[in-house]
């Protein structure tokens, strides 16, 4: 155990590399997930079409093979990529695909009402989508989301397979030179639980903030329960 904790300087650099390379292929996903979503959402038939090849192709691919793909399979075409973007583009694609359907169903969710209501005040459609059914949808997109990033941060752990010294990559490094393999992996086990929690913790604090604006929750300091007791059945107020 203290010949793996003595070097938590490898632990820590492969640690970075496997945030990176969440939060570059999490912006990537984000992206292609609200541009597709909302294709998902359009009248046009051939937009809708681009959305369901894209998806139908994106998720039932998988990680590794797109990896491969992109790593060994392209430059023999001339296309050469870096193991980082490689990896990147990978991991937004498969996951910006199951984004997709998660931005195109949290828009068709919100109340039929809504969207007449911006029909009776002369929205133009780019309006109703900004101004009232997009915040809406987030609302509902943020807890999936939250799901399909911890994913995507779980996926990074393939990478080494394409010569990323992410964390895997450092612990099998560890592991051969210190022949400590219960204990390197019960390490690198606590750390990806970490980087999954604040990655949860950071949906949950997004979460609160879109409920706020939409007024699903009271700003701090506003509805103290003494205010909220004042008229309520037994309190003695009228």
């Amino acid at each position: 155990m203290t010949e793996v904790l003595d070097s938590y300087q490898l632990l820590l650099k492969g640690s970075w590399i496997t945030i990176q390379l969440t939060v570059y292929g999490s912006v990537l996903a984000l992206v292609l997930a609200v541009v597709f979503g909302l294709a998902g959402t359009s009248r046009n038939r051939a937009v809708r079409t681009l959305n369901r090849v894209y998806v139908e192709f994106f998720r039932g691919t998988a990680t590794l093979v797109l990896m491969f793909w992109f790593f060994y399979a392209l430059p023999l075409v001339g296309l050469r990529f870096t193991p980082m973007f490689a990896a990147v583009l990978a991991l937004g694609l498969n996951v910006g695909a199951y984004g997709a359907e998660v931005v195109r169903g949290a828009i068709n969710a919100v109340p039929r009402a809504q969207y007449e209501a911006t029909i009776a005040l002369n929205l133009t459609p780019a309006q109703r989508m900004r101004r009232v059914l997009l915040p809406q949808a987030v609302a509902l997109m943020l807890p999936p989301f939250g799901n399909l990033l911890i994913e995507l941060m779980k996926g990074t752990a393939i990478v080494s397979l394409i010569t990323i010294s992410d964390l895997t990559f450092r612990a099998k490094q560890i592991q051969s030179s210190t022949g400590e393999t219960l204990w390197t992996f019960v390490v690198i086990l606590v750390l990806y639980f970490a980087i999954a929690q604040i990655l949860q913790l950071l949906v949950r604090y997004a979460e609160r903030r879109v409920d706020r604006m939409l007024g699903r929750r009271p700003d701090k300091g506003d509805g103290k329960l003494s205010d909220l007791a004042v008229g309520a059945p037994g309190s003695g107020v009228g």
